[in-house]
């Protein structure tokens, strides 16, 4: 607990997740992670305002396939293309022929269930916007990050775990220009092969769930919260 005199105390009780999964909304894509080997998939996503235009939509397809790395794909509209809700756009904005070269190994979809495929087994490494809810739920369940950070604090974040941290690798720094298929190809080959950031997420899921569980800090601090709200004594620090 953080204080002094002069202000209320700070409670570090993190990390906060809702770990409840609506049943049934991520059937299919379960049963095709299912179907791959433990720690071979890349997860694409890049929340719910990350979305690219088509010529860097290009560049992410190509150096998926010449990756050979199995793939999931969250992939929204891009910005630059209007498209009504019932439209399929896959094969408008992708590569001609992508979708069929890569439907062995990759599955590209228009929204994911992102704790549910972060937990899955199958999933190996997570190229992300690099918001902290994210961050948090790829730590969580010790995935590695590779950083594609867009915009507000993504970039911050992403430097604390690039740089600071040692937890992930960089894709992307600079959200305003386009990103080359070569260097996006060359992020995920670091992810899916960097042993020492996979050590380092397994070391702080590890580390994430003990500051939980019965006498953990994080445990213990929110118990100290609980017992300053019922006794009205957060506001003095007392």
């Amino acid at each position: 607990m953080l204080s002094d005199s002069k202000i209320p105390p700070v409670f570090p009780v993190g990390p906060v997740i809702n770990l409840k999964q609506k049943p049934d909304e991520d059937e299919g894509i379960r049963r095709w992670l299912d179907n791959q080997p433990t720690s071979s998939v890349v997860f694409l996503c890049f929340g719910s305002w990350g979305s690219f235009k088509g010529e860097q939509v290009k560049e992410v397809a190509i150096a998926l396939e010449r990756s050979g790395y199995s793939f999931l794909w969250s992939l929204r509209p891009p910005m630059d293309v209007d498209f009504s809700s019932d439209y399929d756009y896959r094969e408008e904005i992708l590569p001609e022929g992508f979708l069929e070269r890569t439907s062995g190994v990759g599955k590209v979809i228009s929204w994911a269930p992102q704790l549910a495929v972060l937990s899955h087994p199958a999933v190996g490494g997570f190229i992300s916007h690099c918001g902290w809810n994210s961050i948090l739920e790829s730590l969580w369940f010790g995935v590695p990050i590779a950083a594609w950070p867009m915009y507000a604090e993504h970039h911050f974040n992403a430097f604390e775990m690039v740089v600071e941290f040692g937890m992930a690798v960089d894709i992307n720094m600079d959200s305003k220009m386009i990103v080359t298929c070569e260097d996006i190809e060359r992020g995920i080959r670091q992810l899916m092969n960097g042993n020492e950031i996979r050590k380092k997420a397994k070391e702080m899921k590890e580390k994430s769930h003990i500051t939980l569980m019965e006498h953990g800090s994080s445990y213990d601090f929110l118990g100290r919260l609980i017992d300053g709200i019922m006794h009205n004594s957060i506001s003095t620090g007392t």
